[in-house]
């Protein structure tokens, strides 16, 4: 479990998060939602230590990372997994050899155990023939799902995803969520995911957080959304299609 407690973080004079307060639960696709600009993406980054907050804290299962010191720090960062917006897979490296990054980075295992391993996270996410492609010869969502096979390579307690979906068609966005749901599931992981998809919200959420101008503003769960009574969720939900649609029916 992570949580969150009164996190704020400013730059320069523009204040991006206000007194943020989020719990994400282990085994559970925990969403971060919001409109462009409202902070969500410095949260994640300030979640995985890219940002340091300015106060507030962040436990990882009652470890506060806010308060510790590198050498600890960097403990916590072997327990993470990180799937970036845009994969960030190395261009010049193999399928196989970016996924075996981490293993090289972070492990004593032997060139053996990290090629085992590097074949069980190709085989999990359905790329299994593609070790000596690179990136540039395989399709969009075929980088997503090697980049997931990367995150997970080092069998992490904590996933974060920033926008999965971005760029992919719907359904290879839907193969990707249902991916992430999987494994979540699978290996308890505690999974955080910032996202705009309403698609994602309603296929693959167990709990969402609701961000609005840099304060969390709203929790729960998908069955709860429909009826909530906050303005400012609403006025976010319903400016998709998809959500008129369902607005309409009710």
């Amino acid at each position: 479990m992570i949580k969150v407690v009164d996190v704020s973080k400013a730059f320069n004079d523009k204040q991006v998060l206000t007194n943020v307060n989020a719990v994400f639960e282990q085994g559970k696709v925990n969403l971060v939602i919001g409109k462009s600009g409202s902070g969500k993406t410095v949260l994640l980054k300030s979640l995985v230590g890219l940002h340091e907050v300015d106060s507030g804290s962040i436990l990882f299962d009652g470890r506060d990372f806010t308060q510790l010191k590198e050498k600890d720090r960097a403990n916590i960062r072997k327990e993470v997994g990180m799937l970036f917006q845009g994969s960030a897979l190395f261009d010049s490296a193999t399928i196989e050899e970016n996924i075996m990054y981490p293993l090289d980075m972070f492990t004593d295992m032997s060139s053996q155990e990290k090629l085992e391993r590097a074949n069980f996270c190709i085989d999990r996410v359905n790329l299994t023939g593609a070790n000596d492609k690179f990136p540039s010869e395989i399709s969009g969502g075929m980088q997503k799902r090697a980049a997931i096979a990367r995150a997970i390579a080092l069998n992490p307690k904590y996933l974060f995803c920033d926008e999965p979906n971005s760029g992919l068609d719907p359904q290879t966005a839907i193969v990707i969520d249902r991916l992430i749901q999987e494994i979540t599931h699978e290996y308890n992981i505690t999974t955080v995911v910032n996202t705009h998809d309403m698609n994602s919200v309603f296929a693959v959420s167990d709990s969402l957080v609701f961000i609005h101008e840099g304060c969390s503003w709203w929790n729960g769960t998908k069955e709860e959304l429909l009826n909530s009574e906050n303005d400012q969720l609403d006025d976010f939900l319903y400016s998709s299609e998809l959500m008129q649609k369902l607005k309409n029916n009710r």
